[in-house]
């Protein structure tokens, strides 16, 4: 790695990023040799809402190594939260006032992990006072790394990523999730679905809210929404797009901060467009 490299990773006298990179790097690698070899699976709030062993092997592995370089940072981990977005909500009220909190999603996509589709994710995230300033999202399968630096830009494997150039609905394609919410959230964002998918040029939906907003940075996808997510799905993906010069907020249209759940993530010159029309379709997941 160059000198210039080292100093994008680098946050004052402390390699933060280096940090979460290596650890993404090394949990990814386990849970790839772990793929179809997972011994047990387990229900959390939904049939849709799986863990395995290797996701909480996952996250043990990357809190051992976070907490090795920095023992007094706070830790706020999907597996270590119970199920349930009440729960959620819970945990991170109780942690978002650390100086240091380190946000991390072991296995973004444990849907896709299970059923050995390739589009899964390790998210990494390090918010100071409540603001992300590090971002790493890496996918194991493809050896895909995408590292974001609060002001500092965002990268793939090095390289500098920008988001895409599409300025109309009509000539993008974008991107969202099913939630596990099957009687609360998946009943709006199918409602945004509906209305969407005539005014894009397509829909994917494969399963990894991390990987989706990390494709928005790269410029592989124009836009992203999800009813329903939580934190450390998009903690470091959110500033992957900002860094990359994209548009992160809320469904309604409103700043992105760590507490949002339903989220619309753009390279900015759709949000506006994509905005309403979710609005126009009831589909924000907020009441009117």
């Amino acid at each position: 790695m160059s000198n210039d490299q080292k100093e994008i990773y680098t946050i004052g006298s402390k390699s933060y990023t280096a940090v979460a990179i290596n650890t993404a790097a090394k949990a990814g690698e386990w849970i790839k040799l772990k793929l179809g070899a997972h011994a047990r699976l387990d229900l959390k709030s939904s049939s849709q809402d799986l863990v395995t062993e290797v996701d909480r092997g996952s996250e043990a592995l990357i809190r051992n190594l976070i907490k090795t370089h920095f023992p007094d940072h706070a830790f706020l981990g999907e597996e270590g939260v119970g199920s349930g977005p009440e729960a959620s909500v819970k945990a991170l009220q109780e942690a978002i006032g650390e100086d240091y909190l380190w946000i991390v999603d072991p296995i973004d996509g444990t849907t896709n992990f299970v059923h050995g589709f390739p589009f899964f994710s390790v998210s990494i995230a390090l918010a100071h006072r409540g603001e992300v300033i590090v971002g790493v999202v890496y996918d194991p399968i493809h050896d895909e790394l995408f590292v974001a630096e609060k002001g500092k830009g965002a990268y793939l494997k090095g390289k500098p990523m920008r988001v895409s150039a599409e300025a109309r609905l009509s000539d993008s394609l974008v991107a969202t999730g099913f939630p596990a919410g099957t009687h609360t959230t998946l009943p709006v964002n199918m409602k945004g679905l509906q209305s969407i998918a005539p005014h894009v040029r397509n829909i994917r939906v494969v399963g990894s809210a991390a990987l989706h907003m990390a494709y928005v940075a790269a410029g592989r996808l124009s836009g992203f929404w999800e009813i329903g997510l939580n934190s450390w799905d998009l903690a470091a993906g959110a500033l992957l797009v900002k860094e990359a010069g994209g548009e992160v907020t809320d469904t309604m249209g409103r700043s992105y901060s760590l507490p949002v759940r339903h989220v619309l993530a753009t390279n900015g010159g759709i949000h506006r467009e994509l905005q309403l029309q979710l609005a126009a379709a009831d589909a924000t997941g907020y009441e009117a």
